[in-house]
């Protein structure tokens, strides 16, 4: 049979119960649609995910302040005031694995510029933080060694902290704004960061000389954090280790005797909610996938009905010569038919997902045509045409 008369009489055959064909091929199109936006929600999620990992740094290396045991009972991380500027300078000198090391002292301030005030975090770190995270500079410089050496009061902020104390129009750079109780000089802006991984604002905050935050806002004399990265992906277990020992024979910490400090690979947080995205997004689409399989259904079933309506025509044809393979391929034709129909309406309604995700629904609703088309296309080429004809 000619594939062109084949498919005109499929549309013919189609066109006789437009709402029939019309509903039997709702099931695709919401399949196809539901299909589409998932697998464009997760692919969208992905690449969220992967520019969080790029911000955090791939082959950074962050050592906290651990607990601490007092009288049988452990306290929480970053309990303990062991971690010393004397760590990060034995790290920096001793380790290396490592490169861009720079101490960090975090705590909350509340930051006022004029008549506008907001409450936001301070993050007390040495120059080399911007390369560890990969981090630039957009209006003004950063800070100094010398800012550091003289505990200068000056900061670079986020924008979401510029937004907040000076609005869309000013440039903060030069101004003076108070932190806590200090006056300090907005020496350079930071280019805007977005969320992290796990949901922060990473835009909420700003940087300070860690001596300055050190002396003049938190009052103490240890450390938070001391973060650094490795030189490559390949040597940050190396360097856990080379750390690791390092901290424990500073602190003088007994064989068999708990850390107290932390080390921590900040990815391994991106890492494992983009599994948890990948696998929700699996999980997401495999219900949408269901609406697909009860399209395939009501397809099999109308294609059951028009086969019994049709029994008289099948029969009519194959007396005048039509072979089985010609009736299976014209019912099997009109199933494919309906099926990417649906499909194509379907990608229609979810044009606005990602590429892939349409070249995939359309070649399921396809297979799916097929799948839950044969059978009645078998069903009309099996049918004796003597007793086909005797159908009324």
């Amino acid at each position: 049979m000619n594939p062109v008369v084949g498919l005109a009489m499929a549309v013919k055959a189609l066109g006789r119960n437009k709402l029939r064909s019309s509903l039997t091929a709702l099931g695709i199109i919401i399949g196809v649609s539901a299909v589409i936006c998932v697998v464009a929600i997760g692919e969208g999620a992905s690449a969220s995910i992967e520019r969080a990992i790029t911000n955090i740094g791939a082959n950074m290396v962050w050592v906290e302040a651990g607990g601490m045991n007092k009288n049988g009972v452990r306290t929480g991380n970053g309990q303990t005031k062991t971690l010393t500027l004397g760590d990060y300078e034995a790290i920096k000198a001793r380790v290396p694995l490592v490169t861009n090391v720079t101490p960090q002292a975090d705590t909350g301030v509340q930051l006022v510029y004029g008549n506008q005030n907001w409450h936001s975090s301070v993050r007390g770190i040495g120059p080399a933080y911007l390369d560890l995270k990969n981090w630039k500079i957009v209006r003004g410089a950063m800070f100094t060694d010398q800012d550091v050496d003289h505990a200068a009061t000056v900061c670079v902020l986020g924008q979401t902290i510029i937004d907040q104390l000076f609005g869309a129009e000013q440039d903060p750079v030069g101004e003076i704004i108070r932190v806590n109780n200090e006056p300090c000089k907005v020496v350079g802006t930071l280019e805007v960061k977005g969320q992290s991984a796990t949901g922060q604002d990473q835009d909420d905050n700003l940087l300070m000389p860690y001596s300055t935050v050190m002396k003049k806002i938190k009052g103490q004399p240890w450390l938070d954090d001391i973060m650094c990265s490795a030189l490559s992906p390949n040597q940050v277990d190396q360097a856990e280790q080379d750390i690791t020992a390092l901290m424990r024979e500073r602190h003088h910490i007994r064989e068999g005797t708990q850390d107290d400090f932390n080390l921590r690979h900040p990815t391994e947080i991106a890492e494992a909610v983009k599994a948890s995205t990948e696998t929700m997004e699996t999980l997401l689409a495999a219900i949408a996938s269901v609406s697909l399989l009860v399209g395939g259904v009501g397809i099999m079933n109308i294609m059951l009905v028009s086969v019994t309506e049709r029994t008289r025509e099948i029969g009519l044809r194959m007396a005048v010569g039509a072979r089985a393979r010609d009736v299976l391929r014209q019912f099997l034709l009109e199933a494919i038919l309906l099926s990417v129909l649906g499909g194509a309406v379907g990608v229609g309604i979810g044009m606005f997902g990602s590429t892939n995700a349409i070249a995939i629904a359309f070649g399921v609703s396809a297979a799916i045509g097929v799948t839950f088309g044969y059978y009645p296309a078998f069903r009309a080429a099996r049918l004796d045409p003597i007793e086909a004809l005797r159908v009324e």
